[in-house]
């Protein structure tokens, strides 16, 4: 059995900048199979700064209290999700959750099966330097922190 506080978790914030305060809470359970996040957004602030997926891993936000706006698949569908409302997304499904409200947004990334992600199993959409459109790239983690990205399309590359 494993206990811990949300304010004892620590912060630990993407790379991207995209967020104030995300707490992985499931480092902090010790979990193997169960991802668990909490966040805390500010207008304007993503879950994750990008339209992306997961192809090892399905996710299942839950917002706690303010509003989130998903874009879905790669049409970009959007989708609201008020205070006790929950949305799921397949492995392989693109989205991407912002709070596009006035206020603060408290919620939840949770996903399964596994604990953390694999970075060799998302792809995130995002404009290519040399195809010239919006293409998904692949996602390595780098040795400084950030990220590489690898267009699917024709295997260029750049670091953020």
């Amino acid at each position: 059995m494993e206990k811990v506080s949300i304010d004892e978790v620590p912060v630990e914030n993407s790379p991207l900048g995209v967020h104030s305060e995300r707490r992985p809470v499931s480092a902090a359970l010790g979990t193997e199979s169960f991802a668990m996040n909490f966040f805390r957004l500010e207008p304007g602030e993503s879950f994750s700064g990008g339209l992306h997926t997961h192809h090892d891993q399905e996710e299942v936000f839950y917002v706690e209290e303010g509003s989130a706006t998903f874009q879905v698949g790669r049409d970009r569908e959007e989708v609201t999700v008020d205070a006790g409302d929950l949305i799921r997304f397949d492995p392989g499904e693109f989205q991407r959750g912002d709070n596009t409200g006035d206020g603060e947004l408290v919620g939840w990334a949770l996903g399964a099966p596994k604990s953390r992600h694999d970075w060799e199993e998302i792809e995130s959409v995002v404009h290519c330097r040399e195809c010239g459109e919006e293409r998904p790239h692949g996602m390595a983690l780098t040795d400084d922190g950030g990220f590489r990205m690898t267009c699917t399309e024709c295997g260029s590359s750049f670091e953020t």
